[in-house]
């Protein structure tokens, strides 16, 4: 469904005890106001356009999953050339290519957006978009859990609670609807295996670059599954009227605008403000899959994503309490550099130890 957003955690680093000591006479500045202003403004765009997604692809039927998913890949690799074109920047391709590990990096992760994506918008045409939506709920969830089992962080207290609540909603509904939810569950792993994959290889991309990379990769494969569904049932592209076919023409749009303002956003406010405005895309979904498309939810699916929504309230709670004692370190760290660098001895400028996050 989308690309890049983050699962909301603050944990630091595994083996990190205390913040970066902050260097003599410099102090600690936070984004001006503006920035952060535009910052929420791109935030909320981005979040609410991938919210509103049920209904693009909706409309996109009858095309299959499949074609869906080709014209996806190839028209947004199409806006981003063209992007990269008008900007002139094509400069950082040929060293790109020459780092090895990070282009199977790259891979990798546009294998697993590709598996997120085509699963998603078979949700949606086949009427589960409440069930999608679930899955971006989880998917907090799994990447915290992940961060344990494949990167070793250790977690707060609160986060073992959040994770061990979102496990009981796993095994309710599937122990509730006699099968296991599938569709949710794909969409949350493939995720947050995605979003692993690039912290590991591509974090250091753009998302414009990181993006041109991964549709590049999976081009020649939906070019091919074009031509074998073209071959077999045939096209929907062009024959379901001229809104039909600007609407598979423009899923590349589609894809690459909310992703650009999550990187403009990114840059400009918190990771915490990020991981808080990401649940309007799962809840934006879930109403637009009720309200709008006539989905039908039974009781035990209502009290699943109950049991789910307590567990990010919880994971929501530990990392706002982790966000302020990161700050009050920080005002401190700011306090003694700017106290030692006014000659003031080391036992003046020491900083409470009880203050550092843990």
């Amino acid at each position: 469904m989308t690309d890049e957003r983050p699962a909301l955690s603050t944990r630091p680093e595994a083996g990190a005890s205390e913040p970066a000591p902050v260097p003599r006479g410099r102090t600690v500045h936070s984004p001006p106001l503006g920035e952060v202003a535009r910052g929420t403004v791109l935030g909320f765009a981005a979040y609410g356009i991938w919210g509103l997604f049920p209904l693009y692809f909706d409309a996109l039927k009858p095309a299959s999953a499949w074609e869906i998913l080709a014209h996806r890949i190839l028209w947004t690799l199409l806006f981003c050339l063209v992007l990269l074109a008008v900007q002139r920047d094509v400069a950082w391709v040929l060293p790109i290519l020459r780092r090895r590990r990070l282009v199977a990096g790259i891979t990798v992760a546009a294998v697993l957006i590709a598996v997120n994506w085509v699963v998603y918008v078979a949700a949606v045409t086949s009427g589960n978009t409440s069930e999608a939506a679930l899955g971006y709920f989880l998917n907090p969830l799994v990447t915290v859990a992940l961060g344990v089992v494949v990167l070793g962080e250790r977690l707060r207290v609160l986060q073992w609670i959040a994770v061990a609540i979102g496990l009981v909603a796993g095994v309710y509904l599937a122990v509730a609807s006699g099968r296991v939810p599938v569709v949710a569950l794909t969409l949350a792993f493939s995720f947050a295996l995605y979003s692993l994959t690039k912290k590991k290889v591509g974090a250091s991309l753009p998302a414009l670059h990181g993006l041109t990379l991964e549709t590049v990769v999976l081009a020649p494969a939906a070019a091919v599954m074009l031509v074998v569904i073209a071959g077999g049932s045939g096209l929907a592209f062009g024959d379901h009227g001229p809104v039909h076919t600007w609407l598979l023409v423009g899923s590349g749009v589609a894809t690459a605008v909310p992703l650009l303002f999550f990187a403009g956003a990114a840059r400009r406010i918190p990771l915490v403000s990020i991981g808080l405005i990401q649940f309007i895309t799962p809840v934006m979904q879930l109403l637009v899959a009720v309200l709008l498309l006539g989905e039908v939810m039974s009781p035990q699916r209502w009290i699943g994503f109950g049991i789910v929504w307590v567990a990010l309230v919880v994971l929501t709670v530990d990392s706002l309490l982790a966000l302020r004692r990161a700050r009050r370190v920080a005002a401190l760290a700011a306090g003694a550099a700017a106290a030692a660098a006014a000659g003031l001895d080391d036992e003046e400028c020491a900083i409470p130890t009880d203050d550092y996050p843990r």
